[in-house]
């Protein structure tokens, strides 16, 4: 089991989040890989709609990057957009404690700097 709760809320589109995280990451000394896309699983199945917009053109995208430090074990992060809304979570397993000091640095890497909060952050900042 594990937790999935935003700490970084932007009022921007997935694209623009995910190419700002991906690039401040991997500028901060990480390596990112993505495992999954949503659009891309929907593909295998062309009839379903979208739950959030009853339609089979879905705007919704969610991604999961696996987020490599040095030694530690990675950290999966979520980036998930919704129209011009994308929140950012790190998946951690309740039992382990073991990538805290990853995960650590990668929230601060994405945290606004004038926040000193783990809480979700509704930031407006454009990235770009």
């Amino acid at each position: 089991m594990s937790t999935l709760l935003p700490f970084l809320t932007l009022n921007q589109t997935f694209d623009q989040v995910d190419e700002w995280v991906r690039e401040a990451l991997t500028n901060g000394g990480f390596r990112v890989v993505p495992t999954f896309d949503l659009q891309i699983a929907r593909l295998a199945h062309p009839d379903c709609s979208c739950p959030h917009h009853g339609t089979e053109e879905c705007s919704c995208q969610m991604v999961i990057l696996l987020v490599y430090g040095k030694q530690e074990a990675p950290a999966t992060l979520v980036i998930h957009g919704q129209d011009d809304k994308t929140w950012i979570s790190l998946a951690t397993p309740i039992e382990t404690h073991s990538r805290q000091s990853l995960e650590s640095s990668v929230r601060r890497m994405l945290v606004p700097y004038h926040t000193n909060s783990s809480a979700s952050v509704d930031a407006t900042c454009d990235l770009r």
